[in-house]
């Protein structure tokens, strides 16, 4: 039998909710269920090397992967957690083949790795992003997951509805009355602050700098600022019941989540596509902020968050 689970391209682009700005794109794929076997004319057997960031996020993804090649196939797996320096460590591995797979983001790809100019569009830059790995290193991004892990900008729930805040251009027009809070990183940084306060004419009553990015949900939960950074994915927004105000006018890069896998590793075993593209399209922003408050703030195991998940999706028995 032929494993045949196709979630092709880029994923069907699922609206993140209220973590706003950006529709996966309806492409229509077929799934079939997980668990079925692949053609004897396929390569069978062997290892893999699959590695993970160093953080929550990180460690989730890459367990989701190290459980659907385990569940799906009878490929051996190796997994390399929380490699130390991220990106900068993993991705000369993959050149060297000592890793074969983990879990990327467009953004860091494009702009960190090949050294690019941010594409405001996230579905051109992942096409960029897919085209130059192929070329450039031989390796292959697969379907993105479905969220974005960017910059952003967040209120309290109850505070942004009786203003009628929804976007950041609607922050801009009462930002005179509101105090704004940020790590001293986002302040300093080009495309933090600075382009945000640009771009959307923004003048705060007050501005508040803190020395790391988790005394800004201490001040936000304790209603000393109105407004504060965050990645849109953190465990701390739904801790906090915060809200991700919408970035209407684009201004923050991108960084969608996919797996990515060396071409010749693919070539060698052709089913590990469609095992690993059975993600693509299925994580909004909501479900890995969830994710990530499981991990982080009730202090589960990564792996049987990621097993839960996985299950509950009917992508594992």
């Amino acid at each position: 039998m032929e494993f045949n689970a196709k979630a092709k391209a880029f994923g069907p682009l699922v609206k993140m909710g209220r973590l706003g700005g950006l529709l996966l794109l309806g492409l229509i794929f077929v799934a079939l269920p997980l668990g079925v076997l692949v053609s004897c004319g396929e390569e069978q057997g062997g290892t893999i090397v699959i590695a993970s960031k160093p953080f929550t996020e990180g460690y989730l993804l890459a367990e989701m992967m190290v459980l659907l090649v385990q569940e799906n196939t009878d490929i051996e797996v190796q997994y390399k957690p929380g490699i130390a320096g991220g990106t900068a460590n993993i991705h000369p591995a993959m050149l060297r083949g000592e890793i074969d797979a983990y879990p990327e983001y467009t953004g860091t790809g494009w702009l960190s790795v090949l050294g690019k100019e941010a594409i405001a569009d996230p579905l051109e830059m992942y096409k960029a992003v897919k085209a130059a790995y192929a070329e450039e290193f031989g390796i292959t991004w697969l379907g993105m997951y479905g969220f974005n892990n960017g910059y952003g900008v967040a209120m309290r729930r109850d505070q942004a509805e009786e203003l009628g805040i929804s976007s950041l251009s609607d922050l801009a027009k009462q930002a005179d009355k509101l105090v704004f809070g940020a790590n001293a990183d986002f302040f300093e940084r080009a495309d933090g602050f600075p382009a945000l306060e640009e771009r959307y004419e923004l003048d705060f009553d007050r501005l508040v700098e803190f020395t790391a990015i988790g005394f800004s949900y201490t001040a936000i939960a304790s209603e000393q600022v109105d407004a504060i950074n965050i990645f849109t994915t953190d465990a701390r927004l739904k801790e906090n019941d915060l809200v991700v105000l919408e970035d209407d006018q684009s201004l923050f890069p991108t960084y969608y989540a996919a797996p990515l896998v060396r071409s010749a590793v693919l070539e060698e075993h052709p089913q590990l596509e469609g095992v690993l593209d059975s993600l693509a399209g299925l994580i909004d922003g909501d479900t890995m902020s969830q994710l990530n408050f499981k991990v982080e703030i009730e202090k589960q195991d990564p792996k049987k968050v990621a097993e839960d998940f996985l299950r509950d999706s009917g992508l594992i028995e």
